[in-house]
């Protein structure tokens, strides 16, 4: 935007909504900057090559990831479905698709347990059947990650999907190409900054996943311990091990958000802002 335009924005302002607009700014910037300020800097290298440190973030990174690649073998298939098919039941299983974006985290891992615990609905089977308890495992981590980050690919797929041109899917059709083909060769290129963008925001909301983690997977040292579980363990004994940890998932989502074009990410954004609403 040249700064003309920029003038002409700024001109055009009431100064009615400056105001609530700076108050805004300010709400969402001193928490942060106040973390930045009472950061121990002189102990950070120390506070953070700690051996629980160092394994609560290759977990984070770890499962986060992990969680990524479930939502995306599981969540480009149900996007392709929700955006093309039509019925009344499409209209439901999106609403049960994207409800973990409303639904309080908590809630969510209280309802994995119920589900995937020992005496849960498939638990038990799994359990009695195979000999397999997922609660309180690295596995119980990636899957209490992916049902709270998997609507963000879901719904970020699913509008470029909508609103991408068939006009290459049927010509590639009518030249005989069979639908998985076309499925791979045609639509997943056309939509591919669409789906690196909800990729992102998937593994940021993954990585920063707490309150469903902790109710399904627990907190053990190495086994369940990511990040944002160090980081509320921490503050109730040591504050500045808290502030070192709270900083690294700062910067890895300052770093998220820089490294990729606002190109890539405005798809994504655009989408679960207009879900939202």
């Amino acid at each position: 935007m040249s700064r003309e335009r920029v003038r002409d924005v700024r001109a055009g302002t009431p100064w009615l909504l400056r105001v609530p607009a700076a108050v805004g700014v300010l709400f969402l910037l001193l928490p942060l900057l106040g973390m930045v300020v009472r950061a121990p800097w002189a102990d950070l290298p120390r506070l953070l090559v700690q051996q629980q440190a160092l394994q609560a973030l290759r977990l984070s990174l770890v499962t986060a990831t992990c969680a990524t690649a479930v939502a995306l073998v599981v969540g480009v298939p149900l996007a392709y479905v929700l955006a093309r098919v039509e019925g009344r039941a499409v209209g439901l299983l999106r609403a049960l698709v994207t409800l973990p974006l409303v639904l309080p985290p908590v809630v969510g891992g209280v309802a994995l347990l119920l589900a995937f615990g020992r005496m849960g609905l498939v638990g038990r089977y799994l359990d009695a059947w195979f000999g397999v308890q997922l609660p309180f495992t690295t596995a119980a981590v990636v899957m209490a990650e992916a049902f709270v980050a998997l609507p963000f690919l879901v719904v970020t797929v699913e509008g470029a999907l909508r609103t991408a041109d068939r006009g290459l899917e049927e010509a590639a059709e009518t030249l005989g190409s069979r639908p998985l083909a076309t499925f791979g060769r045609v639509t997943l290129p056309l939509v591919a900054p669409s789906l690196l963008a909800g990729s992102v925001l998937c593994w940021a909301r993954a990585l920063g996943e707490f309150g469903a983690t902790i109710t399904f997977a627990g907190s053990r040292s190495g086994i369940t311990t990511v990040m944002p579980t160090a980081v509320y363990e921490a503050f109730e004994t040591d504050p500045d091990a808290a502030v070192a940890l709270s900083l690294v998932l700062l910067l890895v989502s300052v770093a998220v958000l820089t490294l990729l074009r606002d190109s890539w990410l405005r798809p994504g954004l655009a989408s679960v802002a207009g879900l939202r609403r």
